[in-house]
């Protein structure tokens, strides 16, 4: 009871009330107003002191006081045993036993963890990367420790957190970037460009050239679009997230099969290049019995094949050839350089018919965009490169795209213009094969430009393998087994139509004509439309640049495919296949 209970008045009878609690003696008139019974409140207390007894007077005779302090306990709150500032609290810096005897675990235990999930399936190339790998730097990874103890890299250090936030900022700048992608351009396709110019003929050659590039420069932006409608990160993923399992299976298939391609060109290239130079440095050794077959087409094919390529396809990282891209970037430069420098130069009977130099169109038009399409495709390292700035915006990227895009133009016109002005009607798939075999600076570009396709023919196999391992074997470990075998079997079948067929042009056409269109037009355009909310009419602004780009990728693959096997096939073509 809170307040004070004072004493009851007598009831009209004359009855009179006895207190419960009171001294022996009869309560006087003068005790009436007196308390008796008295309980006090919190709210009585001085709020400064709530949880001490107040001072009191002396009692006073004829009340009684409890002095004991009422609480009241409620249910304990949530913040006070479950916020991250209560669990800080409470949290000890003491290890139990189990925590000390991982962290003391030996160097040995911890490597062979990670060498157990490094020997799950790792992806080597851009386009096949996961999110988690994407994000691995192949130059120096940190060690990022688990909460079981395990670690995610070999390397043995603590993780330095000013070295983790320099990675999170780190990367390349706009120059960097436009770098990279022209670098992926420039490649070995360029040498072939003079031969699409005289299949299309002068004027629709620079035409296509100017096209396919404007719609390799729109395609290459519409893939990092699309990742970012779709929220996925590579090609593979993109695909498979618009079309499922078929666009998966597509997607893959045209990429092993580009990759495939390529090494056969560049099988077709050694075979091309370095028996010329050897042929040059020892003009004596086609007389010596044994050592002349070093000046043997096949015989050099196989023996670069076998005993250069083929242990460097065997790694299974491609950090390890990383320095590749800088020697084929060289030697692009070189190629360019020296047929601008030799090409007026060259002999009367190795120039073409100067009146077929202005043509208007050929028959081979067709073929021809399969060529160029071999030389502008990058796709694959789109997102890589959209990746790697250092503020990756689309604004940013699409700068990049049309510098990069507008240099390689250059350089694809300058190469292309010049060689088929000098050799017109005789200009061949391989333009290096052009020139006299003595010419001693196109003979350098030979060197260079074989020397480059020791190193590029296993970055594209990496691609082939890569796409098998991921589509068939995606969720198994790694096995040395199955690894040596598809390295072994993807490099003899390359190496076996590299040594039956002399013809560069007919694998660009091919190769260019059924996997580049779709890599480089058909998807990327297929997958805007699946993602994009562009309305229902076809026609409307947004999707017909889209729908155009499917059926004009279908188009040229279909014509340029069956003109190149047409080729191949029948009497009336002229590949020259090597007896």
């Amino acid at each position: 009871m809170l307040g004070r209970a004072k004493q009851r008045d007598r009831d009209q009878d004359g009855s009179a009330s006895q207190p419960l609690l009171s001294r022996s003696e009869d309560i006087s008139p003068r005790h009436s107003d007196e308390v008796l019974f008295s309980v006090e409140d919190e709210d009585d207390l001085d709020e400064s002191s709530a949880l001490s007894i107040p001072d009191s007077p002396e009692s006073r005779p004829g009340h009684v006081r409890f002095q004991e302090d009422v609480q009241v306990i409620g249910p304990p709150l949530r913040s006070t045993f479950e916020s991250r500032e209560a669990e800080f609290e409470l949290d000890t810096d003491d290890l139990d036993n189990e925590t000390v005897a991982q962290l003391e675990s030996t160097p040995q235990s911890r490597s062979s963890r990670s060498r157990r999930l490094r020997d799950q399936s790792t992806p080597l190339l851009v386009g096949l990367l996961d999110s988690a790998s994407a994000r691995r730097s192949s130059d120096g990874a940190l060690q990022l420790q688990r909460r079981d103890g395990s670690a995610e890299e070999e390397d043995e250090e603590d993780v330095d957190l000013e070295a983790l936030a320099a990675k999170r900022l780190e990367g390349g700048g706009m120059l960097d970037s436009v770098a990279n992608m022209a670098n992926s351009i420039l490649g070995a396709g360029i040498i072939g460009l003079p031969y699409a110019m005289r299949q299309a003929g002068f004027v629709s050659g620079i035409i296509l050239l100017v096209i396919l590039c404007g719609v390799t420069d729109w395609t290459i932006r519409l893939i990092v679009v699309n990742a970012k409608l779709s929220g996925r990160n590579s090609y593979i993923e993109i695909m498979h997230h618009c079309f499922g399992p078929s666009g998966r299976a597509a997607v893959s298939f045209f990429q092993f099969a580009f990759a495939f391609g390529g090494m056969c060109a560049f099988g077709i290239i050694i075979g091309d290049t370095i028996p010329h130079v050897i042929r040059l440095l020892f003009p004596k050794l086609e007389t010596i019995p044994v050592l002349s077959l070093l000046t043997k087409r096949q015989f050099v094919i196989a023996l670069c094949t076998i005993c250069i390529s083929y242990p460097l396809s065997l790694y299974r990282s491609i950090d390890k050839l990383a320095r590749a891209s800088i020697l084929a970037l060289l030697g692009m430069l070189i190629i360019v350089a020296s047929v601008l420098a030799e090409g007026p130069r060259v002999p009367a009977e190795l120039k073409g018919d100067p009146s077929a130099r202005f043509t208007v169109i050929e028959p081979g038009v067709f073929r021809a965009i399969g060529v160029i399409s071999f030389a502008f495709v990058c796709h694959h390292n789109s997102l890589l490169i959209y990746g790697s700035l250092r503020t990756p915006t689309l604004d940013r990227f699409a700068k990049v795209t049309h510098l990069s895009t507008a240099l390689s133009l250059v350089a694809c016109c300058t190469l292309a213009i010049s060689a088929y002005l000098v050799f017109t009607d005789k200009t061949q798939g391989n333009i290096l094969n052009n020139f006299a075999g003595d010419d001693t600076v196109i003979n350098v570009a030979r060197f260079c430009f074989g020397l480059n396709m020791f190193t590029t023919l296993p970055l594209e196999l990496f691609v082939c393998r890569e796409v098998i391992e991921q589509y068939f074997f995606s969720h198994e470990p790694f096995n040395m087994q199955r690894h040596v075998f598809f390295t072994s079997v993807i490099l003899c079948s390359s190496m076996i139509i590299a040594l039956i067929t002399c013809d560069l042009g007919v694998m660009l056409e091919i190769t260019g004509g059924a996997s580049a269109t779709a890599l480089a037009f058909i998807f990327p355009a297929a997958c805007y439309l699946r993602l994009a909310d562009l309305g229902p009419a076809w026609y409307s602004r947004g999707k017909l640049p889209a729908i155009a780009c499917v059926v004009f990728g279908v188009v040229i693959m279909a014509i340029s495919l069956f003109s190149a096997l047409q080729k191949v096939w029948t009497p009336e073509g002229n590949a020259r296949i090597c007896a």
